[in-house]
């Protein structure tokens, strides 16, 4: 058995009287895509943020090639090589391409900053990716959604990250920004690097996941084999209608019912 890239052991996290994660458990080994689905109160923000620092734990144990490491804040996740891409990109629209991937990095000479290595640089990453962005000095307000996702994804390669976890990447994409961001992931499981993909697109998940791991109330309710596993086995597990987890109530303070 190859030895994971990450493990989680028995995590849990609470907010006040609210259990957001009971004793959760999760493998990623490098060059695989796992999907984490659930519905809203699953918790899955709530991991999400324990495995990128925002969060720690208050239980359990975070193994990094099987040796136990503490991911206290951010910055703890990305020297371990971990990057993650929310759902909200965190940009600014109104900043170019090179601007938005080096925005908080930088690279200055002199004591100014280099335009021509940071736009150097992005030319050469973007190079890579199966989406072409023509003008990487266009400002983000004016690229498409797709594109977006690409420039998000791309400025997290600055860091080389060996895992990179993507919220809901497809979530406002159309039909073909969403098949080219697809043949992203499958580009990035190609080079090695492991994946943790939450989505609610059951497609998205056929198309590109190796497993899918299902968080009901806080609580692991299942781990499948995608090529395996009928999907309507999956959705059960999601809903409740295979339901193995316990206490029932909202698990993620983010996700909670209206």
């Amino acid at each position: 058995m190859v030895q994971p890239l990450l493990a989680l052991r028995g995590v849990s996290k609470h907010f006040a009287a609210v259990q957001a994660l009971v004793d959760v458990e999760l493998e990623i080994r490098a060059g695989e895509v796992v999907a984490l689905v659930g519905d809203n109160a699953a918790g899955k923000s709530t991991l999400i943020k324990v495995i990128s620092g925002v969060g720690p734990p208050d239980k359990g144990i975070i193994e990094w090639e099987g040796r136990p490491v503490h991911i206290r804040r951010p910055q703890d996740a990305r020297l371990l090589g971990i990057a993650t891409v929310y759902q909200d990109l965190a940009m600014c629209d109104n900043l170019d391409v090179v601007a938005n991937l080096f925005l908080g990095r930088e690279i200055q000479r002199f004591g100014i900053l280099d335009e021509v290595e940071m736009e150097r640089r992005t030319r050469e990453l973007l190079q890579t990716l199966p989406i072409r962005i023509p003008d990487v000095r266009a400002p983000l307000a004016t690229l498409s959604g797709g594109q977006r996702q690409v420039v998000a994804i791309t400025r997290s390669f600055l860091s080389e990250p060996r895992l990179l976890l993507l919220d809901e990447p497809t979530a406002s994409l159309g039909l073909q920004q969403t098949n080219q961001l697809l043949d992203l992931i499958e580009e990035l499981r190609d080079r090695g690097a492991g994946v943790l993909l939450i989505s609610h697109n059951m497609g998205d998940i056929k198309a590109v996941a190796d497993r899918v791991a299902v968080l009901r109330l806080g609580r692991n309710n299942g781990l499948f084999n995608v090529s395996t596993t009928p999907q309507e086995q999956i959705i059960a597990s999601i809903t409740g209608a295979a339901d193995n987890s316990a206490p029932h109530h909202p698990a993620d303070p983010e996700e909670a019912w209206p």
